[in-house]
């Protein structure tokens, strides 16, 4: 139990670190190793749309480890109190996509060192703490009913609507950072070709594609242990509390990225701004009675 738990406040300190990193501005050492040019450099290029572009992957995706690392620290405190197998199996499936979206480099060229070397670290660990709780998956849980005429089911339905949606989502970006790479809002905002952008370096295109297809994984990764949580965990206020802080730090970084860096085209934004509308109606509708009055 100790081994997920500390799984997840690794997990919680990476998000931290990627958007502290984000947000000012600067690549990883082995990043402007690669790239061959520092994120200062790049900046100076295309009005630093290019970095702020990349800036903006980084920061998401620090936002979703972090939800992650919430919701694995309620999962195993269901596992470890309650007994439940559905916990185990959702940090298992959750855990397991996480650690094989890494492999998603092989679709763009780019081994990321540092990250490697990371989930080399934390792979064991987590094996570990699934390991070695494997004896508590005791009780099998039903599916929690969901009652579509009481608002709290209808906030059930919106959660499970989210977290379905995120996951779609998170696939959709880690396909095309394994591909294209960019969808026709991103060069617009960058303002140039995606050939023109491998021309200022053949490394570029990889770099920014290993960030895309990171957060892509992020998101199907969290999205699977919310479904999870929404259908079979019991509803209480300490569940509701995990959704609310899970999809703030989620939905703000995504979200709120964008204003800051510009980036403001309505149909790049307005499926996560939707998300974020329907995880937030999801909460309203569903928060425990006493948290309403």
């Amino acid at each position: 139990m100790t081994a997920l738990i500390l799984s997840a406040m690794v997990l919680l300190g990476s998000g931290a670190f990627a958007i502290v990193q984000g947000a000012t501005g600067h690549f990883l050492p082995h990043d402007a190793r690669f790239l061959g040019m520092t994120a200062a450099e790049l900046c100076t290029l295309q009005a630093c749309r290019i970095l702020h572009f990349m800036i903006h992957d980084r920061v998401s995706f620090g936002g979703v480890l972090i939800a992650i690392g919430v919701m694995y620290l309620f999962l195993a405190s269901v596992l470890r109190r309650r007994r439940e197998s559905w916990a185990w199996w959702a940090l298992a499936a959750s855990g397991g996509i996480g650690f094989a979206s890494f492999l998603a480099y092989l679709g763009y060229g780019y081994l990321d060192t540092w990250h490697g070397v990371a989930t080399l670290l934390l792979l064991p660990l987590f094996l570990g703490g699934l390991i070695g709780t494997r004896e508590l998956r005791c009780d099998v849980v039903a599916p929690i009913p969901i009652e579509i005429r009481s608002a709290r089911g209808r906030g059930h339905a919106l959660l499970l609507l989210a977290s379905v949606g995120i996951s779609l989502a998170g696939m959709t970006i880690t396909t095309i950072g394994m591909t294209s790479v960019f969808v026709p809002q991103d060069l617009e905002f960058i303002g140039m070709s995606r050939a023109a952008i491998g021309d200022i370096s053949p490394r570029l295109i990889p770099l920014i594609a290993h960030d895309r297809a990171g957060f892509g994984g992020a998101l199907v990764s969290f999205g699977v242990a919310m479904f999870a949580c929404v259908r079979y965990a019991r509803p209480s206020a300490a569940l509701w509390r995990v959704l609310a802080i899970a999809g703030i730090a989620g939905f703000a970084t995504a979200v709120g990225v964008h204003p800051a860096i510009g980036y403001l085209s309505l149909m790049h934004l307005g499926p996560a701004v939707f998300a974020a509308l329907l995880f937030a109606a999801g909460l309203v509708l569903s928060a425990p009675l006493r948290e309403r009055h």
